[in-house]
């Protein structure tokens, strides 16, 4: 099956064994048999081990197409698979980045062209590639124009976006990511669109202080993300990881996220967001930064 080379990194893995100043933290894998992958543009990951995913993100405008080529010899040499997450946008801001006319667009073939220029040079990649396209779709919180759109609507654009991707790059593996709301299931594309499912899951204890009353463990927000995931009988992901916070808030995160469980039986890859958030939380709470290095505050 596409997804079986997850099942292949699994093997892998096992075989290599807000606000306040920061403190410089250890850039290390958390411990755990779960694989694990990173989107790291910083580097700090360059030569850990065991890391066996690589993520990119890219929009479809204003995209620098050989570093994809880049990306692909980076994780040759490091023996790990590519992770590419496509969001339909420039990263420009500009009158044509609002939901309507990307809706009307993609309905009319106008973004066609940029779908097939990434597919065409995915399909000459050596790397396992997976593609995550327009993810989150289920978030309410205005960040992607692609999200909260009628899911009709949502599916009949990423079904035709996967279509045109596939004609072109058939050896991909497609993960269909919501953020793992209860309404995600609305937004399901169907079985043939989606060989894994990703989710999104990050602790902010200051967040978790401030809307909670407590410090929320990784399994308090995981565990119901993965029960509305599991029910559709895909391997799952999780395709976005993220904690900061204190000392023991970060040590709580860490020796959880990789942990395998029988509750999780279909969880095959956690991946971390190593990197400072692009868009501030809601209410004042700031734009975390994710990164290992900066993640624990005083």
């Amino acid at each position: 099956m596409k997804h079986s080379f997850w099942t292949g990194i699994a093997a892998c893995a096992a075989a290599l064994c807000l606000a306040g100043p920061v403190l410089a933290a250890p850039v290390e894998v958390p411990p755990g048999d779960i694989p694990f992958g990173v989107y790291d543009p910083d580097g700090d990951f360059t030569d850990k081990t065991p890391v066996v995913i690589e993520h990119l993100f890219l929009p479809w405008e204003d995209v620098y197409l050989p570093s994809l080529n880049d990306a692909d010899q980076y994780a040759l040499e490091r023996h790990r698979a590519l992770l590419v997450t496509v969001e339909p946008w420039t990263w420009s801001r500009s009158e044509r980045n609002t939901a309507q006319y990307l809706r009307r667009g993609i309905a009319r073939g106008e973004y066609d062209p940029n779908m097939i220029a990434i597919c065409d040079v995915l399909a000459t990649l050596k790397s396992p590639v997976t593609l995550r396209f327009a993810h989150e779709m289920d978030d309410t919180s205005g960040q992607f124009i692609w999200a909260g759109w009628n899911p009709k609507d949502y599916i009949s654009a990423y079904r035709h976006m996967i279509d045109l991707c596939r004609a072109r790059a058939p050896n991909i593996t497609v993960m269909w990511s919501p953020l793992g709301e209860k309404n995600m299931a609305e937004y399901y594309p169907g079985d043939d669109y989606a060989d894994l499912i990703g989710l999104s899951v990050f602790g902010l204890q200051a967040w978790d202080q401030a809307k909670y009353g407590h410090d929320r463990t990784f399994d308090e927000i995981f565990a119901p993300r993965y029960e509305r995931a599991a029910q559709f009988g895909k391997p799952v992901v999780v395709a976005e990881l993220g904690y900061v916070g204190k000392a023991d808030y970060v040590q709580m995160w860490k020796d959880s996220v990789r942990v395998e469980k029988k509750e999780y039986p279909s969880l095959v890859g956690v991946v971390y967001f190593n990197q400072h958030e692009v868009y501030p939380w809601p209410e004042n709470f700031g734009a975390p930064d994710w990164r290992m290095k900066n993640q624990i505050l005083q």
